[in-house]
């Protein structure tokens, strides 16, 4: 046999697209190329296949006169990283004859050492999880790989240590079976936090909000001079969100390993960023020659802190826009549009002035400082975060008290889990199965959902009139006073809860 075709796979943003790999092999001088818009690490894999066949044993393409040549098709799909080492071998091998099996339903991943051992690659659940769509079954994938590759249920999954075992696998050879990958179990592996809301002495109001936040999935931010416990009570945040489930695993896991920043097999929590606010565009947002995700979407289905909030490039800040508002990312660049899931609780962070005291009396800044700072955060950004929450300065009996008073986070979150639920059988009983919180409800999802009493929207309008509020701002105030009733066990809306919503809505540091 002169030709060969084996499977593989790769992704384009979030989207896994199945890669034929054929060889095909002609008399001749020697030369060996690789084709379909492979990227440096591709080129490069000549000489990594050509070591690895050579130190199994087998006679590497390079020994012999013959043209080789491997197609990666399509061939208008840019492809990228060296995880088609192990599949452009394979099909090699079967292509001058030295092995021979049935490639159906089977993809190969996996980067080549010289020495023929098969080194991990990155993105392979997303791979996995995409190629279980198209009807494969069988995935032969890196031994390091194998645990988060084993979240996939219903489909096979071979970890593969080298690529002598793997031939002895396919072609039945005695002793060289691999024994399939048995299903991941998912616990909860989040580092053990030490923050807690029963350390936070104080700043009742902030904790309500950021319960509140939790329980909706409201964007926040929180203002007031420095140590005053803003960045403390937002990592203590983390403590009251509910653990992720099935899906959002198999989701989150599959950015932060695209992404290169996995550490373990899976993430069960929800995911924690903080980025400094010297932190570049492309790195908040994602992008890139070859775009890949930013922090947003890194975030995704848990927190993003951004502390210092006006300190952040000003393209930053206003690039926030389209994830605030749709909860998703799209980038475009001239090879093409890729969109990236964002849908995160965003926590901002700042002072109420440069100098950071405000109106007391330590404060230097003059009132242009003051003005200008305030401006670095524009109407429409300030418009789509729906809570503004003032942290005020503790006094020092309470920092010195030794009470047991405080709620922990355990009490906190289980409120916040109850609310939650409350807003899924809502969404369950109106048919609408891909949404779980309110800050998620559109519109027509709200006039769906939720039976306004009429003395409720009397109040909401005369609310909105007086303090000149815009229509975004209305709706917001609607879908965070439905939060504050969930909270309280509560269907529908009351006065009492609107109040509350709006009084979350003014700023009042200027």
């Amino acid at each position: 046999m002169n030709i060969s075709k084996l499977f593989s796979a790769q992704l384009s943003g979030l989207s896994t697209y199945i890669i034929d790999i054929e060889v095909d092999l002609s008399n001749g001088l020697h030369n060996f190329s690789i084709i379909g818009l492979g990227d440096k690490s591709i080129e490069e894999s000549k000489d990594r296949i050509s070591a690895a066949i050579k130190n199994i044993g087998y006679t590497s393409p390079k020994q012999k006169n013959q043209k080789v040549v491997i197609s990666l098709a399509p061939a208008d799909i840019r492809k990228e990283g060296p995880s088609f080492d192990l599949g452009m071998a394979l099909a090699y091998l079967c292509a001058c004859g030295d092995i021979d099996f049935d490639p159906a339903g089977k993809i190969f991943l996996g980067e080549l050492s010289l020495g023929g051992i098969v080194k991990k690659i990155s993105g392979v659940l997303p791979l996995v999880r995409g190629a279980k769509q198209n009807g494969y079954k069988e995935f032969f994938v890196p031994k390091d790989n194998a645990e988060e590759a084993g979240l996939v249920k219903d489909v096979t999954i071979y970890p593969v240590e080298t690529l002598d075992q793997i031939i002895g696998h396919l072609i039945d050879r005695r002793g060289g079976r691999i024994t399939p990958q048995k299903e991941t179990t998912i616990t909860d592996n989040s580092e053990v936090d030490d923050n807690d809301f029963k350390s936070v002495r104080g700043q009742e109001n902030a904790k309500r909000a950021l319960e509140i936040s939790a329980s909706g999935g409201h964007n926040i931010a929180m203002y007031g001079p420095p140590g005053t416990g803003k960045t403390m009570l937002a990592k203590a945040f983390c403590t009251i969100l509910p653990k992720l489930d099935y899906e959002e695993i198999l989701e989150v896991t599959s950015i932060h390993s695209i992404a290169k920043v996995l550490t373990t097999p899976y993430i069960s929590s929800p995911p924690f960023r903080s980025p400094h606010h010297t932190s570049s565009y492309v790195s908040i947002i994602g992008g890139g020659p070859f775009p890949r995700p930013g922090e947003l979407s890194l975030a995704h289905k848990g927190v993003l802190l951004l502390d210092e909030f006006p300190e952040f490039d000003k393209k930053v800040i206003e690039s926030l826009r389209q994830p605030l508002e749709d909860k998703s990312i799209t980038i475009s660049r001239a090879r093409g549009t890729l969109k990236f899931p964002a849908q995160s609780i965003i926590i901002a962070s700042m002072n109420p002035c440069p100098c950071g005291y405000g109106k007391s009396k330590k404060c230097t800044c003059s009132d242009h400082d003051i003005s200008y700072y305030n401006k670095r955060i524009s109407g429409p950004i300030i418009d789509r975060i729906d809570m503004w929450v003032s942290v005020s300065k503790i006094d020092y009996e309470q920092l010195s008290s030794k009470s047991n008073a405080n709620e922990n986070s355990s009490q906190i979150k289980e409120r916040v889990t109850k609310a939650r639920e409350l807003q899924i059988k809502r969404f369950n009983k109106n048919s609408i199965y891909n949404k779980k919180l309110n800050s998620e409800m559109s519109i027509s999802d709200i006039e769906k959902c939720l039976n306004l009493k009429s003395e409720v929207v009397e109040l909401l309008k005369s609310s909105c009139e007086r303090l000149d509020l815009s229509a975004r701002a209305y709706h917001r105030i609607i879908k965070l006073a439905q939060t504050i009733a969930d909270l309280d066990g509560i269907e529908n809306i009351q006065t009492n809860h609107i109040l509350e919503a709006m009084q979350y809505r003014q700023r009042t540091f200027n």
